[in-house]
C-alpha cells in the first residue's frame, strides 16, 4: 500500500481496514492465524494507530477475534456458523431486492441494466474471469438501491464473508445466475417488490447448491 488513503500521504483505518479484510478474504491470513499489529504496520506501511483501529472493527464485523495475553488474530468459523451465512443471506437478500423495488432511482435502473446486459454477455461468452466482479456490482447496486445504509452495509459484510468462507463453482450455473439476476432487475425496474422479493429468495437458494464450502473446523459436540 502507499499513502494514497488519506490527505497529507496518511493512510486511514479505513483503507487499513479494507486491506486487512481483503487479505483475509483472499487468503494471505488463513483462519487462526496471528494479526501482529507491528508486522500489519509494517506490511501496509502505517503507524500501529490505524492497525490497532482497523482491527477493531474487522472484530466487529466477525473476521477478527481477540484474546486477552493473545492479542488478535483470523477468526475460524465452524460448519455451523459458515451454513448461518447462508441462511441470514436468503434473509437478507430478498428484503433488500423488495426495498430495491420501491425505492430505486433512475440511476441504479441504469447501472443494474447495463450489469445484466454485460453479465449475460460475459456468461455467454464463457468469460468466467469477468463474472466475479461483475456479480459483486450487481448485488452491491441492488443493496444500495434499497435506500438502507444500514441494510447496504449488513449485505456488503455478509458477501465478503461467504467469499471468506466458500468457493463458487461458476461454470456450474452462470448463464442460469445472470438470467435470474436479469429477472431480479426486471422486477425491480417495474417496482413490484414482491415479485423482487421472490425471485431473490430463488436466486439464494440456487445460488447455495454452487457454493463449496473451503476448510473451517466442525462444530465441536455440546457435552450433555
Amino acid at each position: 500500500m502507499n499513502g494514497a488513503g488519506a490527505p497529507g500521504g496518511r493512510i486511514s483505518a479505513q483503507a487499513v481496514c479494507a486491506a486487512i479484510r481483503d487479505d483475509i478474504v483472499g487468503g494471505y491470513y488463513p483462519p487462526g492465524s496471528r494479526l501482529a499489529e507491528e508486522l500489519l504496520a509494517k506490511r501496509y506501511g502505517v503507524s500501529r494507530v490505524p492497525v490497532r483501529e482497523a482491527l477493531r472493527t474487522l472484530e466487529s464485523e466477525g473476521f477478527v477475534r481477540t484474546r486477552r495475553h493473545a492479542g488478535a488474530s483470523v477468526a475460524e468459523l465452524n460448519e455451523r456458523e459458515a451454513a448461518d451465512l447462508l441462511e441470514i443471506r436468503g434473509l437478507l437478500e430478498p428484503l433488500g431486492a423488495a426495498r430495491a423495488a420501491q425505492r430505486r432511482t433512475q440511476a441504479h435502473i441504469k447501472v443494474l441494466r447495463g450489469l445484466v446486459r454485460l453479465g449475460q454477455e460475459r456468461a455467454a461468452q464463457r468469460q468466467l474471469s469477468d463474472l466475479p466482479s461483475l456479480n459483486s456490482w450487481f448485488h452491491e447496486t441492488l443493496a444500495q438501491a434499497s435506500g438502507s445504509a444500514s441494510l447496504a452495509q449488513l449485505l456488503t459484510q455478509l458477501r465478503y464473508k461467504l467469499a471468506w468462507v466458500y468457493s463458487v463453482e461458476l461454470p456450474l450455473r452462470a448463464e442460469e445466475s445472470w438470467g435470474e439476476h436479469a429477472a431480479i432487475a426486471d422486477a425491480v425496474v417495474r417496482g413490484d417488490a414482491d415479485r423482487a422479493r421472490r425471485l431473490a429468495a430463488l436466486h439464494v437458494e440456487r445460488a447455495a447448491a454452487t457454493h463449496r464450502l473451503r476448510r473451517v473446523p466442525k462444530a465441536t459436540p455440546r457435552r450433555e
